[in-house]
């Protein structure tokens, strides 16, 4: 699906072609003495070819020469024929590029430094808008200020349409106050007739009302190494644009927000579709807000994060997607089901005892759609339901103690708060009691320090994960913050409905923040 990519320097034929051209440059007719000190490689034939380079033989005997002279000809004509077949080969694959081994999309992760949340950039219309959105796992579709950017080759989506009927719409834009009905040249968000879905703001708590409209996209890709850059959508890419209400409290720099919960619309549902890739998109969120970003992927591996040069993705633990039956969105349809990502949790365990003082029953989800785990990357820390925080806290506190961690006051938000002198460090972190999230088949999700203490000033480091407030029926019992996703590869399979973890990227001593090669 991707247009010719230069990183076919990459593949096997490169070396041989490197090594064609270092040897084509080297053999000369008369050859001279060094030359054959680049060819020890070929083993008998060089040690052949030496001997009969020896002055005696050449000069006492002439027909060495002329057996020298030949058999040097024949290398050079027979790597000529070499390099001739393997610029066919080059030539063809890039004449035929869907032929080609599929790359994934690759998209940057960045963290706010003030609010926490994490944005990515998208490439909208041309190569030059870029537009940074914030990523909300349970957000349907992507929204942002299309005032600021030149969308030449924007259309709207008209109602009744079958991209209408896709989207889920269940009205129609007649026209919108800020134009007047649009009784004169329209713009992008502002058009008659057109196809109508309700954007949400979870910051504010703010819905609204927006027209559906789509554009050029242009996305960069990946081979899991480097990054080849500007590949466009064969087919256009749907987005709403927001009105100025919209776009209150959003990190800064940022103008939308893009949803990748598993709808119709959201992000990696269209670009799986529009590149041809398996449905399944993977997030590894910086632990830093500095200018190296995180990574998302788009269309599945190879993950590779130097220094560690292994795949990632043959080290995954693999768990289902559980389905609530009842939304969980702002909005929703009596009965319809939730578009975000639940997994199954069986128990929480600190230092590989079960924290067992809670109702059990809360990490299920019931029959009107409480309780049970899901994944949230709006929530900067994973929270818990009062009894259950209370429960991991009072665990925790007292494994701490047996490590001889000093506690002291708490500071807000946190619950358990410990003298960093304490504290010893280490690859993963600060060397803290483990937290296990227990999974179906005897698996378990481990969160070491790195992802289980926060500093809060230069003294203190804190439990990382905050008390959700009391509810006879809490909406969902967990919320796995994005704190808690740093540092870890977490790919959200669609087509076969399952979850893959890896282990912290901090035990093979590497993150998620990679600068990768561009091209």
């Amino acid at each position: 699906m991707f247009g010719p990519s230069y990183h076919l320097i990459y593949t096997p034929y490169f070396t041989i072609c490197t090594t064609c051209l270092y040897i084509f440059a080297n053999i000369s007719l008369p050859f001279q003495h060094s030359t054959f000190s680049h060819l020890h490689q070929f083993g008998p034939l060089y040690r052949l070819l030496s001997r009969f380079h020896n002055p005696f033989y050449i000069s006492v005997f002439p027909i060495f020469q002329n057996l020298y002279l030949t058999m040097a000809s024949f290398i050079f004509y027979h790597l000529l024929f070499h390099l001739l077949i393997l610029f066919l080969l080059v030539t063809n694959s890039e004449a035929q590029p869907n032929k080609q081994k599929r790359s994934s999309l690759v998209f940057p992760i960045r963290k706010d430094s003030r609010t926490l949340h994490y944005y990515t950039t998208l490439k909208v219309s041309t190569e030059d808008n870029h537009v940074k959105v914030v990523m909300d796992l349970s957000g349907q579709f992507t929204w942002f200020n299309c005032d600021i950017y030149n969308l030449s080759t924007y259309r709207p989506i008209i109602c009744g349409s079958k991209k209408c009927t896709s989207a889920k719409s269940e009205g129609c834009m007649l026209g919108c106050t800020e134009c007047k009905s649009c009784n004169f040249p329209s713009k992008p968000g502002c058009t008659n007739n057109t196809c109508s879905i309700d954007s949400y703001n979870p910051f504010t708590n703010y819905l609204s009302d927006q027209g559906l409209g789509e554009d050029t996209f242009f996305a960069d890709s990946t081979n899991g190494l480097t990054i080849s850059l500007n590949h466009k959508s064969p087919r256009p890419f749907q987005f709403s644009c927001a009105n100025p209400i919209q776009l209150r409290k959003l990190p800064a720099g940022t103008k939308g927000m893009t949803g990748l919960a598993n709808y119709t619309i959201s992000l990696h549902t269209q670009l799986s579709a529009l590149y041809e890739l398996p449905h399944k998109f993977a997030l590894c969120m910086p632990s830093t807000t500095n200018k190296i970003p995180g990574q998302m992927f788009i269309g599945g591996g190879p993950y590779i994060f130097p220094p560690y040069s292994r795949d990632i993705a043959e080290e995954l633990i693999s768990t289902p997607l559980v389905i609530n039956r009842q939304s969980t969105a702002p909005l929703y349809a009596l009965g319809e089901p939730s578009k975000e990502y639940f997994i199954d949790v069986k128990s929480i365990a600190v230092d590989g005892k079960r924290v067992v003082d809670f109702n059990s029953s809360l990490l299920s989800i019931n029959e009107v759609g409480d309780g049970g785990t899901k994944f949230t990357s709006i929530f900067p820390y994973t929270y818990l339901e009062t009894s259950i925080y209370k429960a991991l806290v009072s665990d925790f506190t007292k494994a701490a103690a047996l490590r001889k961690m000093k506690t002291v006051a708490s500071v807000a938000p946190f619950g358990a708060c410990f003298s960093l002198k304490s504290i010893a460090k280490s690859q993963t972190g600060p060397v803290v009691p483990l937290i296990d999230l227990m999974l179906p088949d005897n698996q378990q999700w481990r969160f070491y320090g790195g992802n289980s203490m926060v500093s809060v000033n230069e003294e203190v480091l804190c439990l990382a994960f905050v008390d959700a407030g009391y509810k006879s029926n809490p909406k969902t019992s967990i919320g796995i913050g994005g704190y808690q996703l740093e540092n870890y590869l977490i790919e959200f399979d669609l087509d076969s409905s399952n979850v893959r973890i890896s282990p912290s990227l901090l035990l093979v001593n590497t993150t998620c923040s990679q600068s990768r090669l561009m091209h």
